[in-house]
């Protein structure tokens, strides 16, 4: 179904272009179906930014769409349906059950 973007801070307003290589602050909400339980975040201790290849496919789809659409210094709360995050797969690892909406709160930090 797609993805709805909920901006918490305004960016710079210059935005990437396909193929850039962005680098995001990223936390995720959703574990067992429970919207308030993160399944990760880069700002955990022993983590770090997670950088990309935007719009090429690289990471879920709710993450492409939504991501070469914010500016440096954007954050922005990202609600995916199951088809723009992990489907029917999930990602038990994480505790994400198969066609689970999630949501994911990015702060894009660099472009390359």
């Amino acid at each position: 179904m797609g993805f709805t973007k909920t901006i918490l801070r305004a960016g710079n307003g210059i935005l990437p272009r396909r193929g850039q290589e962005v680098t995001v602050h990223c936390t995720g909400f959703g574990k067992n179906r429970d919207m308030s339980q993160k399944f990760w975040s880069t700002k955990d201790p022993g983590q770090q930014p997670f950088t990309f290849a935007v719009g090429l496919g690289q990471v879920i789809k709710g993450w492409d769409e939504s991501v070469i659409g914010m500016s440096i210094g954007e954050v922005a709360k990202i609600h995916c349906t199951s088809d723009y995050a992990y489907g029917s797969g999930g990602f038990p690892a994480w505790g994400i059950q198969s066609d689970s909406e999630l949501i994911f709160e990015i702060e894009v930090l660099s472009y390359k």
